[in-house]
């Protein structure tokens, strides 16, 4: 139905930033709530962020709150995460979900793009 590519991420110091996009193809991503999760090697795929269908609402995890900004664009098909004052944990592999509503739980959501690296070298 959906299909999701993240792009943005890269090799960057420690305190710098990367802005992360998730581009919708075939159909738009209007109807969603949106939301950033991540994967770093050894550990479970953990919530970051997400936005409300409208983009009214957003929610974080207490790891990036302050850090991190989640947006839509102003075409209704991409979403972006900003990702300022990087530490070395924020290093893993962001992907980007389509769900229902406004949540950190990774149950309820259901398309995922392929992923997008970010390395926070130290």
């Amino acid at each position: 139905q959906v299909q999701l590519v993240e792009s943005g991420g890269g090799l960057v110091q420690a305190g710098g930033s990367l802005r992360l996009s998730c581009a919708a193809s075939g159909r738009t991503i209007s109807n969603y709530a949106m939301g950033w999760f991540r994967q770093a090697p050894g550990k479970e795929r953990e919530f970051v962020a997400a936005i409300s269908r409208s983009g009214g609402g957003t929610y974080y995890a207490d790891s990036v709150k302050g850090r991190f900004t989640i947006s839509r664009g102003n075409a209704a098909n991409t979403v972006f995460l900003q990702m300022n004052s990087l530490k070395p944990e924020d290093t893993a592999v962001y992907y980007c979900a389509t769900s229902g509503g406004l949540t950190a739980n990774i149950r309820n959501y259901d398309h995922w793009g392929q992923g997008t690296q970010v390395t926070v070298s130290s």
